[in-house]
């Protein structure tokens, strides 16, 4: 049973301009992101998967009003974020609930403070949370919480690993206690057997916290480990969206279809029997994308008497009910694949 919605996201938009000449002259737009809309329930991950350059991190940093859209709405806790002040007390508060770690753990800690600094700088404008008495206290708390030692907290960043920065950037990121973290590829920068350590943790802070996730990332193993739903992004779009059952063992979407034949499987036996799907050409610049749907002109499942409606009509994000499975799909032909046939 689904809880509460926490976060609603309609239509997000966000277009680049494209400027050239002496007085920059706006001659085109890069449509990072076009159109994206979800839910996201208390308490749940959802998974946001596709390749460099589809606008994941965009649609990241509109969900924090890190940029402002286009075009769209944004509703959290029952507030729309877009209508607030940049710098009102609502959305104030609202920053407040939602947090971001980053993806580097290398350059998103300022190499000038210690760690009980950093943990403790959002402090400094929410001084509510922590009184200046007990901030010390509350810093080796968070630092404890995500297993590093308390007593380290007058070093700085270079004296620790690329995991325990991420530690670090994980404690700064739920010290005011807040309801949504956005994950912007947390563990893509750490060696393999750091990333599941840091996924660990990340999961047993949600079990403990009540924390609800939106997990950015292009390791399509590591998101469905952590993830309760996935949605994957192509060109600025969701092409399909799902609990994570459905997404990897019954895709529609020719597009998840080919990412998931890519992915790397242990057993000698299941590789040599699978056939993976290999996309011709390249990806399409979002300065120029193309007519209908996105994916038409790679796509290895579209016919010829297919391709008149696909290069033409815009696929909308639907339910097919003619499909094993209730997911959503943004495919004029969807229909169940399976990787291992």
């Amino acid at each position: 049973m689904m809880t509460e919605v926490l976060l609603e996201a309609r239509d997000l938009v966000k277009h680049y301009p494209i400027k050239t000449g002496i007085i920059q002259h706006v001659t085109g737009w890069v449509r990072a992101v076009d159109g994206v809309s979800f839910d996201l329930h208390k308490g749940e991950t959802l998974g946001v998967v596709g390749e460099s350059g589809c606008g994941k991190s965009t649609l990241g940093r509109l969900l924090m009003r890190l940029e402002e859209p286009t075009s769209g709405s944004l509703n959290f806790s029952g507030v729309d974020m877009y209508k607030q002040s940049p710098t009102g007390s609502a959305m104030r508060k609202l920053r407040r609930d939602i947090q971001i770690i980053f993806q580097d753990p290398y350059t998103s800690l300022n190499p000038r403070m210690t760690v009980g600094d950093i943990v403790g700088e959002p402090f400094d404008i929410h001084p509510d949370v922590a009184p200046k008495g007990s901030r010390r206290t509350r810093v080796q708390e968070l630092l404890d919480l995500v297993g590093l030692n308390p007593e380290h907290i007058n070093r700085y960043p270079h004296q620790f690993s690329g995991g325990q920065r991420q530690r670090i950037g994980v404690a700064r990121g739920i010290a005011l206690n807040p309801k949504l973290l956005i994950l912007d590829e947390p563990v893509s920068a750490l060696d393999v057997s750091v990333q599941a350590q840091v996924v660990n943790l990340l999961e047993s802070l949600q079990s403990e916290l009540g924390l609800s996730y939106i997990f950015i990332a292009h390791d399509l193993a590591v998101v469905r480990h952590i993830s309760t739903r996935v949605a994957v992004m192509y060109l600025g779009r969701i092409v399909e969206i799902g609990n994570e059952d459905e997404i990897y063992e019954r895709p529609t979407h020719p597009y998840t279809q080919a990412l998931l034949s890519a992915v790397p499987v242990p057993d000698p036996s299941l590789k040599d029997s699978r056939k993976q799907i290999v996309l011709a050409g390249d990806v399409p610049s979002p300065a120029n994308p193309p007519g209908g749907c996105r994916f038409h002109t790679r796509c290895w499942r579209m016919t010829k008497e297919q391709r008149q409606t696909c290069a033409v009509e815009i696929p909308e994000l639907a339910t097919h009910d003619d499909l094993v499975g209730t997911h959503d799909s943004a495919c004029h032909f969807a229909q169940v694949h399976r990787i291992e046939e």
